[in-house]
């Protein structure tokens, strides 16, 4: 760490929520859905979809990195390879308020290899290396690093150690590794969250080599005793699909992994606490579907929760549905508390 004691960076990794948070994933971790996810925990730490640099440098900024101010802690993800090009858009984003800047170095998908970023820089340690220096000079929120454990033939032994050596000696503050490799020549990203098998134990033989590097699990995680499990090897824990096909598992994130008070008591509570931020977000033209999409998994295995995702299916996606809509998909489920939230 430069700068900066193991000891106490871990504890201003905690309080920023490093503990534990929800990861990024495109097309669905837009500002609606990270508003959902905060009024379930008020500790985890949040993150955008990833944002390409030419688009933060060149793009609607508003439109790509606006957020709302409940949304603290949140991290900006970043998609590039150009040192420059990085350290400028990690300094767009640190004004715009973002807690943490983080660098993709894990996603599968075509656009991101033809683009030289993405999982493909697993290959090129170096130049990582080179713009994780960058944009360490350009902000002082943490710069951070999300990889795979390797790529194609690759041997993970070897690989994974020579990135996280690079981009820590360049001041990375912490490394977010999906346990998982990347096959970039035969699996689509799809596939590729689902076919490479996961080796945790790769990840935990990083944190035991590099003990005084903040490092957080992620991949195939599926609920919170399963977080807490991880907890006992690495310094955080990702969720990721889990978060967003089953967020009432975030219910119990604050008293499960910080043994804090949830921030409601049900969520129906949530959703009540949300109607304002719904409320305005409807009067400035937003459509009702673009934020009740998120919402389809927050009544699992409760009665009502498909008459629920139907209602919303049916009459959210309509031209001038509010508020209505979704108290009446509200109304038609049952209750479950947060401590049922931890245990389905």
């Amino acid at each position: 760490m430069k700068g900066r004691s193991e000891r106490k960076y871990i504890s201003e990794m905690n309080s920023l929520g490093h503990k534990f948070s929800v990861a990024p994933m495109m097309d669905w971790s837009d500002r609606h859905c990270r508003v959902f996810h905060r009024h379930l925990t008020r500790r985890g730490l949040l993150y955008t979809e990833m944002v390409t640099t030419g688009a933060v440098i060149h793009g609607d900024r508003e439109r790509l990195l606006g957020f709302d101010a409940s949304e603290h802690p949140v991290a900006l993800q970043l998609g590039g390879s150009d040192p420059g090009e990085l350290a400028r858009a990690a300094r767009i984003g640190e004004d715009f308020g973002y807690d943490e800047i983080n660098l993709n170095v894990g996603c599968p998908s075509d656009r991101v290899k033809d683009g030289r970023f993405g999982a493909c820089l697993m290959a090129e340690p170096e130049p990582v290396a080179r713009c994780v220096d960058a944009m360490k000079q350009a902000v002082a929120v943490p710069v951070t690093v999300k990889c795979r454990i390797g790529i194609d033939d690759q041997d993970p032994e070897v690989a994974l150690d020579a990135l996280a050596r690079a981009v820590v000696a360049s001041g990375c503050d912490a490394l977010i590794v999906h346990a998982r490799k990347a096959w970039l020549n035969g699996l689509s990203p799809k596939e590729n969250r689902d076919i490479p098998p996961l080796d945790y134990e790769r990840v935990y033989r990083l944190k035991r080599a590099m003990p005084d590097v903040p490092v957080i699990i992620n991949g195939g995680i599926r609920g919170l005793d399963e977080a807490r499990a991880h907890l006992e090897h690495v310094d955080g824990v990702m969720l990721g699909r889990a978060a967003y096909q089953d967020p009432w598992r975030l219910l119990g994130v604050d008293q499960e992994i910080f043994g804090e008070a949830t921030p409601h008591a049900t969520m129906q509570d949530a959703f009540e606490a949300m109607m304002p931020y719904i409320e305005q977000q409807l009067a400035r033209g937003t459509r009702l579907h673009a934020i009740t999409r998120h919402f389809v998994g927050a009544f699992h295995a409760v009665p009502g929760a498909r008459a629920f995702r139907r209602h919303l299916a049916e009459q959210g996606v309509k031209a001038g549905a509010g508020l209505e809509v979704l108290r009446d998909a509200i109304a038609r489920v049952g209750t479950r508390a947060p401590a049922e939230e931890a245990a389905a």
